[in-house]
């Protein structure tokens, strides 16, 4: 099935007339006539009684209408998108960040690239490291942000943007909170929250245990949204990184002689095509200053 047999069929059936539908088409009335007999032939059966001066639909030409009609404008829908995609009136960036990245990092940037497209269409997509590496490898995200990806792919393009550190966070009411920093003597009767969806939790696991800190007991947390909640209600305290959106009514403080640092890195696909919203969102990140936001 051709689309411009699609379109004849609806011209005649608004004008029931071959002849003024060939006149609205721009074509003879027999390259008219013959491509619906084609159309006829591939569905099986007449579209229209060929009743003179008018043509009136078929019972098989009214059920065909409104598919065809559907299938018609679909079809136009997509190439007008794909024209306004070629001219750069419209953008799209499908970029996968793991968990524990927190998207507010990339809000000014976003912002900025918005400016330089008439339309922008944003896909966000969430998962852990190695998740993040799969959906690179596999096309359906063009950028991707983590502090790691369990991928070693020879593909995948590195560009670390900033390194931070992590803090303990406690509420406002727990004994820590009007302290800037904390000894590992401190932290041995505390309760722990380990962000289990964070990339470096068994890293930051293995460093309090050198440092006699048990946590084996830890509560685990599988999303930002309940660690907070549980921090609001001192129920425990989390070791998070520095960029880490917390409310006002928490309070953060160093850990003396804890080695806990993570580089959060932009990833790519060498070789592959990008769009022209993802290689200026990819300029931008990577001419970005982040000191001031890694602290």
């Amino acid at each position: 099935m051709e689309m411009h047999q699609v379109r004849y069929f609806l011209a005649v059936a608004q004008q029931l007339n071959f002849t003024r539908a060939a006149e609205e088409c721009n074509v003879t009335q027999p390259s008219l006539t013959r491509a619906i007999k084609q159309l006829e032939a591939e569905l099986g059966g007449d579209l229209f009684r060929r009743e003179r001066p008018a043509a009136q639909l078929t019972e098989l030409g009214q059920r065909m209408h409104p598919l065809l009609k559907q299938c018609y404008e679909a079809a136009a829908g997509a190439r007008s998108l794909a024209s306004s995609f070629k001219s750069g009136e419209i953008g799209a960036l499908r970029i996968a960040l793991t968990h524990s990245i927190d998207l507010a990092l990339l809000i000014p940037h976003l912002s900025q690239i918005m400016r330089q497209f008439n339309r922008l269409e944003f896909c966000f997509l969430r998962g852990t490291g190695r998740e993040v590496g799969e959906l690179l490898k596999k096309g359906e995200a063009e950028l991707g942000i983590a502090s790691e990806i369990d991928e070693a792919w020879d593909r995948l393009d590195t560009w670390p943007l900033f390194t931070e550190r992590f803090e303990l966070v406690v509420s406002k009411d727990h004994r820590f909170a009007e302290r800037a920093e904390i000894e590992f003597d401190d932290l041995r009767t505390e309760q722990l929250l380990s962000r289990s969806y964070c990339e470096h939790s068994k890293r930051i696991a293995a460093s309090l245990r050198e440092h006699g800190i048990n946590v084996n007991h830890s509560h685990e947390i599988s999303s930002e949204r309940d660690l907070i909640e549980l921090v609001e209600a001192d129920i425990g305290v989390a070791l998070v990184p520095h960029t880490s959106p917390l409310p006002t009514n928490l309070k953060r403080a160093g850990v003396v002689g804890l080695d806990a640092r993570r580089t959060v890195n932009l990833y790519g696909v060498a070789g592959r095509q990008r769009t022209a919203v993802a290689s200026a969102v990819m300029r931008m990140l990577r001419g970005a200053d982040w000191r001031e936001i890694a602290g």
